[in-house]
């Protein structure tokens, strides 16, 4: 994936912070826009039709960053990358829930900071061309036009839930560990611990009810099917 060109809107109110990120992604290639509030922020993915949104949990006026998420993700598949001030784990989770990709503790290097915004894309955008859909029951999984369909409807999911769906369909009927779906799904360049496939495989059995014939394997992981 050649990165060049590639729209990155950054939402974040503190003017240094933004800078920092600005001045490292345009040297990686990337066009950014900034925004300082959430609903600029929104304005210009509207605008701009970003490949990654880069959003500050703590934002002034209306929004915060959970509410712009919220937006983001009614409105589209768009990667999303959490900055937080709080190393605080309800607000990593509540996060996730909401299908972020990734989340960065300030203060944190820039340099990182790239180096998440390239794994997020390579997964989101290097996505191979399959022609193959797994069916569970009433479940359809369309690795090509990634598709989650139950009774044929379309299911909404975020990109993250849609790989780790996926990567369970291509997996069908084996049990695998937490660990092989954060290196399947997430890369092994991903930090972050184990409770993460907890909390992404909670929303996708929340979205997909009993059409997901997805078992807890206890002492070991999930599998489908």
């Amino acid at each position: 994936m050649n990165p060049q060109n590639g729209t990155v809107v950054v939402i974040e109110d503190d003017p240094h912070i933004a800078d920092l990120v600005d001045l490292y992604l345009r040297r990686d290639g990337f066009r950014v826009l900034l925004a300082r509030d959430g609903d600029q922020g929104l304005n210009l993915i509207k605008e701009s039709d970003p490949w990654i949104v880069i959003l500050d949990v703590g934002l002034p006026g209306k929004l915060d960053g959970f509410d712009v998420c919220r937006e983001i993700r009614a409105k589209g598949i768009i990667p999303v990358l959490f900055l937080t001030a709080r190393d605080d784990e309800v607000d990593r989770i509540l996060g996730l829930e909401l299908g972020a990709d990734d989340y960065l503790v300030k203060p944190f290097s820039p340099r990182e900071l790239v180096a998440r915004v390239r794994a997020i894309l390579r997964r989101t955008r290097e996505t191979p061309v399959v022609h193959e859909i797994v069916s569970v029951g009433d479940l359809e999984v369309d690795l090509r036009r990634r598709e989650a369909r139950r009774g044929g409807e379309v299911v909404a999911l975020t990109t993250r839930e849609f790989d780790l769906l996926a990567f369970l369909a291509a997996n069908l009927g084996l049990a695998l560990s937490r660990q092989q779906l954060l290196d399947g799904v997430w890369g092994a360049d991903w930090y972050g611990d184990e409770r993460t496939v907890d909390v992404h495989v909670a929303q996708l059995r929340k979205k997909l009810g009993e059409s997901l014939p997805l078992a807890t394997v206890w002492g070991v992981g999930y599998r489908l099917g």
